[in-house]
Order: C-alpha cells, then sequence, then structure tokens
C-alpha cells in the first residue's frame, strides 16, 4: 500500500493512496458539487476554527485533525444525531465524563464549539497515547475503545488495514476512518481544488466574562444595538438564550463590546425579562411551571423565602421568561382528590415519579405527608395517595 504524506505544521499523518475505499471516497468529492460541498461546510467553521488550530499545534497534533467535523456534524454546532450525540465533535450524555461539559436544566455545553474542542482533542490524544497510531485512535473516536480493543483481540493484530480489510471491524467504522482520511486528503490541498475555507475570525475578536446572574442575550444585544445573532452563535450551548442564575458562567462576546457590557453589569441593569404573577387560592408551584416551561426549582432561585409547600395568596412571584406564553388562569376543574389510599415506598421512588403515578401535583401529595417535595423517602414507608387515581 502506498502513502502520500501531506505536512501538517507540526506532525504529520500519512494517508494511504490507492486504498479502495478512500479512492471511492475521494471520486466522491472530487468534483464540482463535492468541492463546493466541503467548501460550505468549512466556511461554517470560521467562528471557532482559529481556535482548533491552536489547540492542535499546542499538542504538537496532525493538522488534518481539524477536518473530523466534517463528517462528524458538518460544522453544525447544534448538529444532533439520530442517537442523541451533539455538538461538532457529537458527544454522547454518557460520554462526557472527565471533560469539563457539563448539561443541566440551563445548558448543554456539548454545543459549545470551543469546549467540545478541547474534550474532543483530549479524548483523540488518549485515544493515540492508548494505541500509538492514529488509523485506531481514529477509529475508537467512532466506534469505543471497548469495541476496538475486542476487534483487536479477536485478529490477533494491531494493524489498522489489517482489521479493516479482514472484515474484524464494524463496517461503519472502516468507512469513517476511510471518508476522513479522503477528505482531509482533499481539504490539505484546498488551494489546488479551489475550496475557499471563508476568512477566519481572529482568535482576539472574541472574550469571555465570567457572569453569575441570568443575563437574556437577546435583551443584552436590544441594549447593545447590535444583531442578536452573534451573541446566540458564541454561546449556542444556552437552552433558552439565558445564563444560568447563580452559577458561573463564562459568556463569550465580541470584544468590541465588552467594555459596555461590564458597564451594564456594574449598574446591574435589567437583563431578563420576567412574568409576574399573582398568587391565587389553589395555585401550586408543579402547575405554574409546566404553564411557564420553567422548573420549579428555577422559580424557587428567582423568589428567595417562597416555599413549596405554603405558598401565599397575594403573594407576587417573578417567573422567568423562557418563551412566550399567555397570562396563567389558574387550573381548570379542579379537583380535589381524597388521599385515602396507600403506597409503601420503594427503592428508586421519589415523591416526583409517585405523584405522576397517581396524577396528582407533587405539592399536594408531600403536603397531605407532611414532607418537603426533594425529601429523602425511607423505604417501607406509607404514604397517603388519593385511592381514586
Amino acid at each position: 500500500m502506498q502513502y502520500v504524506r501531506r505536512n501538517s505544521l507540526h506532525n504529520k499523518m500519512l494517508i494511504p493512496h490507492n486504498y479502495p475505499l478512500i479512492e471511492k471516497f475521494r471520486r466522491q468529492y472530487l468534483n464540482e458539487n463535492g468541492l463546493r460541498y466541503l467548501e460550505a461546510i468549512m466556511q461554517r467553521s470560521v467562528q471557532y476554527r482559529t481556535f482548533i488550530i491552536e489547540e492542535l499545534r499546542r499538542e504538537n497534533f496532525p493538522m488534518e485533525l481539524l477536518f473530523l467535523p466534517v463528517i462528524e456534524s458538518g460544522f453544525y454546532s447544534k448538529a444532533v444525531s439520530k442517537s442523541g450525540a451533539a455538538g461538532i465533535w457529537q458527544f454522547m450524555r454518557n460520554s462526557i465524563g472527565g471533560y469539563d461539559i457539563h448539561i443541566n436544566e440551563w445548558l448543554d455545553e456539548r454545543y459549545d464549539p470551543w469546549k467540545t474542542s478541547i474534550a474532543a482533542i483530549k479524548k483523540l490524544s488518549w485515544n493515540y497515547g492508548y494505541y500509538n497510531d492514529w488509523y485506531l485512535a481514529l477509529a475508537a473516536y467512532n466506534c469505543g475503545v471497548g469495541a476496538l480493543d475486542k476487534a483487536i483481540k479477536k485478529a490477533g493484530s494491531k494493524d489498522y488495514w489489517y482489521l479493516a480489510e479482514h472484515g474484524f471491524l464494524k463496517n461503519e467504522t472502516a468507512l469513517y476512518v476511510a471518508k476522513f482520511l479522503a477528505i482531509a486528503e482533499i481539504l490539505m490541498q484546498s488551494e489546488k481544488y479551489g475550496i475557499n475555507w471563508g476568512a477566519p475570525v481572529p482568535h482576539n475578536a472574541t472574550e469571555t466574562i465570567t457572569v453569575k446572574r441570568s443575563i437574556d442575550l437577546i435583551l443584552l444585544a436590544e441594549k447593545l444595538e447590535t444583531d442578536k445573532t452573534v451573541f446566540l452563535e458564541l454561546n449556542p450551548s444556552l437552552k433558552f438564550n439565558i445564563t444560568p442564575p447563580d452559577v458561573k458562567y463564562n459568556l463569550r462576546v465580541p470584544s468590541e463590546h465588552r467594555e459596555k457590557i461590564e458597564d451594564l453589569l456594574a449598574k446591574n441593569s435589567l437583563l431578563i425579562r420576567y412574568y409576574s404573577y399573582r398568587i391565587k387560592s389553589g395555585d401550586t408551584l408543579y402547575a405554574l411551571s409546566k404553564h411557564y416551561g420553567v422548573s420549579v426549582q428555577s422559580i424557587l432561585d428567582y423568589n428567595p423565602g417562597v416555599r413549596v409547600s405554603s405558598l401565599k395568596v397575594g403573594q407576587t412571584l417573578q417567573i422567568p421568561a423562557l418563551k412566550t406564553v399567555a397570562a396563567y388562569s389558574g387550573k381548570k376543574n379542579t379537583e380535589n382528590p381524597s388521599f385515602n389510599g396507600s403506597y409503601t415506598i420503594k427503592k428508586g421512588d421519589t415523591l416526583w415519579s409517585i405523584a405522576l403515578k397517581y396524577k396528582v401535583q407533587v405539592e399536594i401529595l408531600a403536603e397531605k405527608n407532611g414532607l418537603d417535595i426533594n425529601s429523602v423517602l425511607s423505604l417501607g414507608r406509607t404514604l397517603k395517595v388519593p385511592i381514586n387515581s
């Protein structure tokens, strides 16, 4: 098998020449439609391409790895696969441990191209350190180390090409590596093929400001009299385009707006919209949370002193406006079920799961049993429940 050596600024990756699968993909992309397709994908990377290149240089890694998101996500920061992998590097929820990537009610950092680029390079670094082979490292990125180790053990060989040619790898993985290598070879010669990547955004064009309060990015853009799109593109991990309350978040902003934003923060300017709601008889935080699309805990976070089990009629709540909804008019046909049944707590039960089972609001279930909604339940304890649900 012949190899084509491609210089990659620091390290080098050998790309096999005349390997059937790689040649198949080369032919697929080496036409006008294929080249323009690759060009469009690379132009999506302008916002964070400089950052990825700098991280690869820092690790002395092959620059070809810059093109892995081309086949993972097409450089769409909001890409989601059928299996639930997300972001430009396609991380699964169960594969983010140890990479400082967080998922909660407010954000999903798998969509953060900067954080996940660091994580992906760290993952590839581990794979390469384990196998001492870039082809195997790439295969493991696709199928996982466990599956690749099984294939190696079964084949009795750590030669990637032997594994691929003799069917020890899943077809998906063999195609994945071949497609990557073909595209990498083409894109490393972009000038030859007339592929315009688009001018990258300089690394110093954006900065991060650590905030510990909720900021609605759309409202922030309005106050700065600038286009909201850039703020949304720089912070794609935010689920509601609002930074989380009471925890540190590194807000990425255009450098030109940094001083104005810091001034707004120093003046404690209102940077989030709220719905104001006056509590009526029969209201519960659970019902309000369902209507406004925000968790009970978030309502509590924004309203210090409010207790789930003892809402006061006439009290005003500030509820973050995560979406546009009609005014809440209270639950129609509210029934007050009789708690004349019983339920014995089993392993894994929570008040929330029991409330769902008996179709009763969790606050009412807690109140009837002298509990708080987040109480730890004791196995074997008997709770009062509505028998007719």
